[in-house]
């Protein structure tokens, strides 16, 4: 089917919004089930109040005897309760209850009745509870989240209900959850949105329908429509087809995500009985064996980073402000691309990378029917695969995001080379994605690299993927001939925000080996950041970037990962409960890598010089700089120049070997003799003061919008002191609370959801969530023998 080259047609974003109606006869309604939750924890009998989303594991105590282990975050899981009324319409017909996620084998009950069991923690899914709704008294809704036995994840999964519930209400005749589907094309500059548009009737009676689809631009102009009409037997289930034009449409694209709307109308004699609104974007898109990626007809390598669905202090509860941030702070560095490592995302990410232009690698499984933890999926895998998978498609499949589909990750099938399964498996899955979405290629991520391997050799993907392996890319061609090829999970590379091994061009490998435990290191479990440290598996930074870089076959790479995330301390055992991965680190705070990327991913004029300057006297110290824009770079110590530097054509940094001397480090970069940018380093004195920095100075007042504080601890003289680690104590007063506070630390075993945090390495934050309550939000922040600071933020 394809040769030498694949071509995939643009596709749309689904966001459900609802009309209200004049008629007798109401649309359909969607409550967001935040608050009016009560909640408890095995053995506990006390019930608590609650507002979703909400993962009670965060709130826990760090420790090693967790059954979760520290691959789980060393965190606590257990069973836990959910309870709340429903308050019904009884003029509507249908109502149906939808999660987005629930972290795992989630039971419901409506009135004492069983609903329905789901095992998959990631997976979102809907009951229809019509026939268990009392329409002329209480309606009580319970659900049991039973997070053990574990182990069941490699990473920290989260325990409860961590995402989005609704309650939708509709008539007897309906569009179902992910009944519409838009595709559109681009054929001489004239827009083509193909659209399928399911619908049930479910009343008593035969229903004379009209549908109107309507597309609505970017700006809110109306476009143009089309309207069909139809009759629909009582029972009866059925797929109206429509086709809608665009003259010059606007393309999506990474620089300007423009979006469009179908606006989508169902009335029955007259009167509005379902509506819905789908965005969408214009796109084309195709993976070449030999350019690689074209999006929009334009080459376009993509910088991807993996990330895991946890949100640092806050856990797996999904805040969608949380989420923005991650992925503004990814954009900084120049990242165009996400790898939604290992499972489904909350469908408001891929709505986010929407609407902020990054391509998304859209992830199902970590694992099939052989398992890689005790108590992991693969216990389910025979009887719920089919549907997992398939309700995934169904729901992201809308997302003009979205240029993959990702079915497995490191599958444990892959290494049997005698054995098909892996390759039945994949098949299986590969064609239930092409019934419901044949406009993506489909890939699986391999360490693997064999052409025995069963799931590239009889797999039927579309996509060569490699996890890891960077010494065999230039291989690919002759050893996988006539397949597009991407590093689906690149480096691991390791590093602790703001600590430094010498000398810095010596290259740690820790553990020795994957299978071996690892009995090195450093005092305080910490990992040198001057990119001289990657696993056995992996590489640095620099080296992976090299070769993608300079090889236009690759159509780019996913680096592991962007952030820190909780669990998997590689390559230490407790007491690390978090990971040493990432570019940022748990909290937020860019490691000094970031400032490679971002001086080769973007345009940006970068000039980042590190480490800090407070050492001992006469310690022999690497100064890296990273820069652009410019073909030298001198240091001065103290006014005296100690070399002008300049980057070979495969070189990402220049650096010098100092005798340390406390005072400045300044380093100026030129092109053709003219400055470009100049960067000071000063040597810190003893702590003196707070300074809070927030990112964003108003926030909605809807009791889920976030302001994240930056913490500094200071010398008398304003410079950021590099080995603080001052407890720092918040008070908020007026219309929020702080809801996190973290540090980067993946050693510290303070809680997430205290009141006070120890600075690690000068830094420290805190998280500041709005009311519903307009006003003012005071935050004061104090440490003994410190000037504490504060600072307003705006809620409205």
């Amino acid at each position: 089917m394809i040769k030498h080259s694949i071509r995939y047609i643009p596709l749309l974003l689904f966001i459900a919004t609802f009309f209200g109606c004049t008629s007798p006869r109401s649309s359909r309604t969607v409550e967001v089930l935040q608050q009016g939750w009560e909640f408890r924890l095995e053995p506990d009998t006390v019930w608590r109040s609650v507002a979703l989303p909400h993962d009670w594991s965060i709130e826990g105590e760090f420790s090693e005897s967790h059954p979760a282990g520290v691959g789980g975050g060393a965190l606590p899981g257990g069973i836990g309760w959910y309870q709340r009324s429903l308050k019904i319409d009884p003029s509507m017909a249908k109502y149906f209850l939808q999660f987005d996620g629930v972290y795992q084998n989630s039971t419901i009950w409506v009135n004492g009745d069983s609903v329905g069991t789901r095992p998959n923690g990631y997976i979102s899914f809907e009951y229809d509870i019509t026939p268990y709704i009392d329409r002329d008294g209480a309606n009580e809704l319970m659900v049991k989240v039973a997070n053990t036995p574990q182990p069941n994840s490699r990473w920290y999964s989260g325990s409860g209900i961590y995402r989005e519930v609704r309650l939708v209400q509709t008539n007897a005749v309906y569009i179902p959850k992910s009944g519409i589907y838009v595709k559109p094309d681009v054929e001489n500059q004239t827009g083509i949105v193909d659209i399928e548009i399911d619908l049930n009737n479910d009343s008593q009676l035969a229903a004379e329908l009209q549908v109107i689809n309507e597309v609505i631009g970017p700006n809110g102009q109306k476009l143009n429509k089309s309207i069909q009409e139809l009759s629909m037997a009582t029972g009866m289930a059925q797929t109206v087809t429509a086709k809608i034009n665009v003259e010059n449409p606007e393309l999506w694209s990474i620089g300007q995500p423009n979006l469009y709307t179908l606006r989508t109308n169902v009335l029955q004699d007259g009167n509005l009985i379902d509506a819905m609104e789908t965005r969408f974007g214009f796109r084309t898109f195709h993976f070449d064996v030999d350019q690689g990626f074209f999006l929009n007809g334009k080459s376009v390598k993509i910088k991807g980073v993996c990330l895991h669905h946890d949100l640092g202090a806050l856990g797996a509860a999904f805040n969608k402000r949380a989420a923005q941030r991650q992925l503004e702070i990814m954009q900084g560095m120049g990242v165009n691309s996400i790898r939604t490592s290992h499972n489904p995302p909350a469908p408001e990410l891929l709505d986010l990378c929407d609407e902020m232009g990054l391509l998304v690698m859209d992830e199902m499984f970590d694992m099939w029917s052989i398992s890689k933890v005790d108590y992991d999926y693969s216990l389910y895998w025979e009887e719920w695969h089919e549907k997992d998978l398939t309700d995934f498609i169904l729901r992201d499949r809308n997302h003009p995001s979205i240029i993959v589909w990702s079915i497995g990750n490191e599958i444990m099938e892959q290494y049997n080379h005698e054995d098909s399964t892996g390759g039945r498996i994949a098949r299986e899955l590969s064609a239930i994605v092409r019934q419901l979405d044949d406009s993506r290629p489909i890939v699986t991520a391999n360490n693997d690299i064999s052409p025995d391997n069963s799931l590239i050799k009889n797999g039927g993907l579309d996509l060569l993927g490699y996890n890891y392996h960077h010494d065999s890319f230039e291989k690919v061609p002759e050893d996988h001939p006539g397949i597009p090829f991407i590093a689906t999970e690149t480096n691991s590379s390791l590093a602790t925000r703001g600590y430094y091994d010498m000398p810095s061009d010596s290259i740690r490998i820790w553990p020795e080996r994957w299978d071996k435990p690892f009995d090195g290191g450093n005092p305080g479990n910490t990992v040198s950041a001057y990119d001289n440290a990657r696993t056995p598996w992996g590489s640095t930074q620099e080296d992976t970037w090299r070769i993608v870089k300079n090889n236009d076959f690759i159509s780019g790479m996913y680096i592991w990962t962007g952030f820190d995330y909780l669990g998997e301390p590689t390559p230490y055992t407790w007491p690390s409960r978090s990971s040493y991965f990432g570019i940022v680190d748990l909290a937020g705070f860019p490691k000094d890598t970031y400032y490679m990327y971002k001086s080769e991913w973007t345009e940006d004029t970068v000039l980042h010089v590190f480490p800090h300057w407070n050492w001992t006297p006469g310690q022999s110290i690497d100064i890296w700089a990273y820069y652009n824009h410019a073909d030298e770079v001198e240091l001065f110590l103290n006014g005296e120049s100690k070399g002008i530097k300049s980057k070979g054509e495969q070189d990402y940094h220049v650096m010098w070997r100092l005798t340390y001397e406390p005072g400045e480090i300044r380093v100026v970069s030129r092109k053709n003799g003219e400055e470009v940018a100049t960067k000071t380093i000063q040597t810190a004195g003893e702590p003196a003061k707070i300074e809070l920095i927030a990112d964003r100075q108003q926030i909605d007042a809807n009791g889920k919008d976030l302001s994240f504080i930056t913490v500094k601890v200071l010398d008398d003289q304003g410079v950021l002191v590099p080995n603080a680690s001052s407890r720092v104590a918040f008070e908020v007063v007026g219309e929020g609370k702080l809801v996190g506070v973290d540090n980067g630390n993946p050693v510290s075993h303070e809680s997430f959801t205290a009141s006070k945090r120890e600075a690690f390495h000068g830094l420290a934050l805190a998280i500041i969530q709005s009311n519903q309550q307009s006003g003012k939000i005071t935050i004061k922040a104090s440490s003994d023998g410190l000037i504490g600071d504060e600072l307003i933020i705006e809620s409205n």
